[in-house]
């Protein structure tokens, strides 16, 4: 056996998500039906490393392919490029060991929410991110995304939780900044972006940190009520939920992918 970890980037705009789903559109599905078309065979197995929700882009993501016979990574990645869809694109292929593994194997998500505010911003912005037409405390959310830092009990940021899910998180990066890293001449003339990371985040947890974050610029909760919903006090979920075509997978660190540090 063979193993191959990929490194893709895709925009999430017409996908339901990554994970594979019958009868919609998934960027697995599309991943898996290029696989088989450039190997000539079904027989493969691939793990991604995260499950975006639907309408979430990558702009750096990775799955680990197995399979029997050796590729040679110029030209596969070559191939690869040439037949998946415009909006999905395979940017390295290295070769890994037996002993790592993508979903246990020590890694740093990234998370970036694209957003902003105070007018209705030009259709193409719509894929990237999240236009509010209220005007937003931006220093109030700034203090907001502060107190996410650090470890806390995220039991309310979380939805349909498994009996063994771990609540306890460390947030090691939390904090709101002008966009400087993307940019399109349809853009609003000043952009903001909300940047998250840890190790590892639960189904729907950034974009309900968003939400705090979003509500609380709108002067519809305070920065108390932030502290409290990280207390652990009660597992009531949170209702507020940023919309998710402004959210994009920045990037994931792998600190032992062929014995190296990959960010």
């Amino acid at each position: 056996m063979n193993y191959y970890l990929i490194h893709i980037q895709y925009l999430g705009f017409r996908f339901h998500g990554w994970q594979r789903q019958p009868g919609v559109k998934t960027v697995e599905s599309m991943v898996v039906k290029t696989l088989e078309f450039v190997l000539g065979h079904p027989e493969f197995k691939i793990l991604g490393t995260s499950r975006t929700d639907a309408m979430v882009s990558a702009d750096h993501s990775a799955f680990e392919l197995f399979i029997e016979e050796d590729i040679e990574p110029a030209s596969f990645l070559k191939e690869m490029n040439t037949n998946l869809p415009p909006d999905i694109r395979a940017l390295e292929i290295e070769a890994v060991g037996p002993g790592f593994n993508i979903i246990n194997s020590p890694r740093t998500k990234t998370y970036l929410y694209l957003f902003s505010h105070g007018e209705k911003a030009h259709p193409f912005c719509a894929p990237l991110m999240a236009c509010f037409r209220e005007v937003l405390d931006i220093p109030a959310m700034q203090a907001g995304a502060d107190l996410f830092k650090g470890a806390h009990n995220f039991v309310r940021y979380c939805t349909r939780a498994g009996a063994d899910t771990c609540f306890e998180r460390e947030i090691l990066v939390s904090r709101i900044k002008e966009n400087t890293e993307y940019s399109a001449s349809f853009f609003p003339e000043q952009t903001w972006a909300y940047e998250v990371a840890s190790r590892g985040f639960m189904r729907h947890q950034v974009r309900l940190m968003m939400g705090q974050l979003i509500a609380l610029g709108k002067g519809m909760i305070c920065l108390e009520d932030i502290r409290e919903s990280l207390s652990g006090k009660t597992s009531r979920p949170l209702r507020t939920i940023a919309p998710a075509s402004g959210l994009m997978l920045k990037r994931v660190d792998f600190h032992n992918a062929g014995g190296m540090n990959h960010g």
